[in-house]
């Protein structure tokens, strides 16, 4: 159980201190936008594989509130999904774009697998990693929907 502690108080650690450094003063309201919409998606979607039982959490915050992981689905995850989308490479080629989404999506499934596999953090019951990159790739791709619809300028909505 220690190593989970140390693994989930460094990755706080780590997102607090990523977000402080890559978020500009100017795009804080962005952040905030992107950060609550993907805890949303994510309470869903988390809720909703949990209670299939197709993931577990047996090393996790809140275990006598929720199954899912509170520190992922509420707060790390949210804070990738900022910086993914503060920082998507909008004026480059949709190869670089798709490779953009690729290695996001590529090593969140394998810092996720590694703690499948030597920790109590997450445990795979009925789920596979690729379920998890499609997943990832699904939400990164919503979030960032959401994240052009949000901002467009009304002249652009309205054609003006």
């Amino acid at each position: 159980m220690i190593k989970e502690i140390v693994i989930m108080v460094a990755a706080w650690l780590l997102m607090i201190s990523t977000l402080i450094a890559f978020v500009p003063k100017e795009k804080i309201r962005h952040a905030q936008v992107v950060f609550l919409f993907q805890q949303f998606v994510t309470w869903v979607l988390g809720l909703i594989v949990v209670e299939m039982r197709f993931i577990e959490y047996p090393a996790r915050l809140f275990s006598y509130a929720n199954r899912t992981s509170f520190s992922f689905e509420y707060f790390i995850y949210p804070s990738i999904c900022v910086i993914f989308n503060l920082h998507y490479p909008k004026d480059n080629s949709k190869k670089k774009q798709f490779l953009y989404f690729f290695c996001y999506c590529t090593g969140m499934t394998i810092f996720e697998v590694l703690c499948e596999i030597y920790t109590d953090l997450i445990e795979y019951t009925n789920w596979t990693w690729y379920y998890s990159w499609i997943t990832f790739y699904l939400t990164l791709y919503l979030s960032r929907k959401y994240y052009i619809w949000f901002f467009k300028r009304k002249s652009e909505l309205t054609g003006n």
